[in-house]
């Protein structure tokens, strides 16, 4: 039987041309800080983009995954995939300051801090999601939604946070999630091992990248009916949308390739090329998260502990920023 309730409260115990609309020039990252969940390494480093050095490293929890800074940037939120925590830093120093536990075999994977001040995560291991009601506060309040399908791993939330959506990459679906009802989750499958998703800004159109079809596909946010397909590289883990609305890309792990796509036009614009096929192997390009004024890219490398900072306009990896083992979940203050 598929569970779908809110739970009662737990009080948390805690090689391109330019393209039109973006800067050509390429210049260097002029300040920000990336956050990086180094996933073999069961570590959080912070990495100052001025200087491009890792400035700070803490413990986290076992197996840390993705990732997500609050609205005023103050912290940053890490879901606790090998455990059952969302685990709250500083952004500043990088201080534990709470830890909310999501029950027994969790596995949080996915993770949104809205603009509302709440946060979402996906909990594999519960195949659920979490509403988590006022994170910092002491009276934090956590509700759970149940969505009945296996690997419900990355998820999305719209702006006015009455839905969310995930991928259930065991189910081979896409499942929306009313947030504020009781109403029955709906799923449909969307091509194999869908495991990317993002909301476009105006929330009237959800994407997401199918890592064995080797497809993006445009659905209705709601009736969840497929518009678009588009072909993307080679086994696409990631789908981020710029922050301007305009375009995709997805993170092409087999081929170390970003596919942009026009979300206009819902047509490939161009491939960018983090890496070659023959180092994709050892790269294992993963997470994918742009700057937020959509000039940058930056796509963990877990292979080989690094991440790589990419001018969107130009498609050129400028540098290479080194962090912990495994590098995966990726988070940034501009």
């Amino acid at each position: 039987m598929v569970r779908f309730a809110a739970l009662l409260p737990l009080a948390a115990l805690i090689a391109c041309a330019p393209v039109p609309g973006v800067d050509a020039g390429g210049s260097a990252s002029t300040g920000g800080a990336l956050f990086v969940a180094n996933k073999f390494g069961n570590s959080l480093s912070k990495i100052d983009l001025a200087s491009g050095r890792e400035v700070a490293r803490v413990d986290s929890c076992a197996n840390p995954h993705e990732l997500a800074t609050s609205p005023d940037d103050a912290h940053v939120a890490l879901a606790c995939y090998g455990g059952t925590s969302v685990d709250l830093f500083r952004t500043s120093d990088l201080a534990r300051v709470k830890r909310i536990e999501l029950g027994e075999n969790a596995r949080p994977h996915g993770i949104v801090w809205h603009p509302n001040g709440d946060i979402y995560a996906s909990a594999e291991g519960r195949k659920s999601i979490f509403w988590i009601r006022n994170p910092m506060a002491d009276d934090a309040e956590t509700f759970e939604f149940g969505t009945g399908k296996d690997g419900t791993h990355m998820l999305a939330v719209s702006p006015d946070a009455r839905h969310a959506w995930t991928v259930d990459m065991g189910s081979k679906t896409v499942t929306l999630v009313d947030l504020l009802t009781r109403r029955a989750p709906r799923s449909v499958e969307v091509g194999e091992e869908p495991e990317g998703i993002d909301l476009a800004p105006d929330g009237e159109t959800l994407w997401v990248s199918a890592r064995g079809s080797d497809m993006a596909f445009a659905l209705d946010p709601q009736t969840l009916e497929v518009r678009h397909e588009v072909a993307t590289g080679d086994f696409p883990l990631r789908l981020a949308i710029r922050p301007q609305g305009d375009v995709a890309v997805t993170s092409n792990l087999a081929d170390g390739s970003l596919t942009v796509i026009d979300l206009a036009t819902a047509k490939p614009l161009r491939t960018i090329a983090v890496s070659s096929r023959a180092e994709a192997e050892d790269r294992q390009q993963v997470t994918i998260v742009w700057s937020d004024d959509g000039s940058r890219v930056y796509a963990a490398e877990t292979g080989s502990d690094t991440i790589a900072e990419v001018d969107y306009a130009s498609g050129r990896v400028l540098r290479r920023l080194a962090t912990g083992d495994g590098g995966d979940g990726l988070a940034i203050v501009d």
